[in-house]
This record gives structure tokens, sequence and C-alpha cells, in this order.
């Protein structure tokens, strides 16, 4: 609103004209650790990203209390392990953690009643310790292969028996 005419003003009470800012000259990415592409880096311990994998871990809890493990086994590190396998799944499709990412995961890895006891002693070894061991715990999602993480869990399941074919075994 404008002062009226009438009211006296003091010279600092008047309106000053604002400073302007000079156009921003020449910039160039070139910090060392920016990235220039629109990718996110890949490479061994860069892991897989995606949103909301918190979530994930909520779900891969709930379906941990209906797992079998067997004897010298530990929940934490199923827990870890399966999770991490889970979210890459999710991450590879572009989207946040479903009940079937960790389905599939605990499926994959025999931690659901019912598979192979082959299996059982295949994983043990790779699962002892692995909550506490990042880099063993990405080797462990290394395994995997691509063709192998965009199955379903149904499909792992029905072919479980044949799980030799799906886990690399000289990763």
């Amino acid at each position: 609103m404008a002062q009226p005419d009438y009211v006296p003003l003091v010279s600092t009470d008047r309106v000053r004209p604002s400073s302007r800012l000079s156009s921003p000259g020449h910039w160039e990415q070139d910090r060392p650790a920016e990235l220039a592409t629109l990718r996110a880096p890949q490479g061994p311990r860069f892991g897989a990203t995606g949103p909301d994998l918190g979530y994930g871990l909520k779900l891969a809890k709930r379906l941990a209390e209906r797992a079998a493990l067997a004897e010298g086994e530990h929940d934490q590190d199923m827990l870890a392990g399966c999770f991490a396998c889970g979210t890459r799944r999710a991450s590879l499709f572009h989207r946040a953690p479903t009940i079937y990412d960790m389905e599939w995961s605990f499926g994959l890895w025999g931690f659901l009643p019912g598979a192979p006891a082959d299996l059982v002693a295949f994983r043990k070894p790779l699962f002892a310790g692995i909550a506490h061991d990042y880099a063993r715990r990405r080797a462990v999602v290394g395994r995997i292969p691509e063709q192998v993480v965009r199955m379903s869990p149904r499909d792992v399941e029905a072919g479980l028996r044949d799980w030799r074919r799906w886990l690399s075994q000289d990763a």
C-alpha cells in the first residue's frame, strides 16, 4: 500500500531501489566426485538402490517369523542376507520392495519350510555371520544371476529341487 503524501517521512523510511545481481557466468560440472550421467554408479560394493528400502526390512521381518532355520543358523544372518537379496530384486524393477520380493529371496535360499537338505547345507557357510559383514552380504547377492532375480516366487518354489542351476557355486 502506498504511503499518503501528508504523512511525514524520515529519509531512512523511504523506499530504496533494490540492488540488481549480475547474471551468473559460465559453469561446468568439473568437481571430482560429481556424477556426469543420470545413471547411478555400478560396480563391486555399490549395492542396489531403490525407493523405500526400509519398508522391505519390515516385510523381511514379517516373513522371518515363519522361516525354518537349521541348527547353528541365526535369524539376524538370515534376515540380513534375504533382505539384501530381496531389495536387489525390487531395485532391478525400479520400485519399492514388496512381500513377493522377500518371498522370492527367502524361498531361493531355502529359508521357507520344505527346502532341500543340500541347499540348506550349501547356504549355512554363506550366511554364517553375514549380518556383520557387508562384503560377504554383497557377495551372496552377487551369486544370483539376473535371470533368476527376474523369476517369480512361485517359479522359485516350483523349481527349488534344481537350485544348483540358479546359484553359482564358484562365485
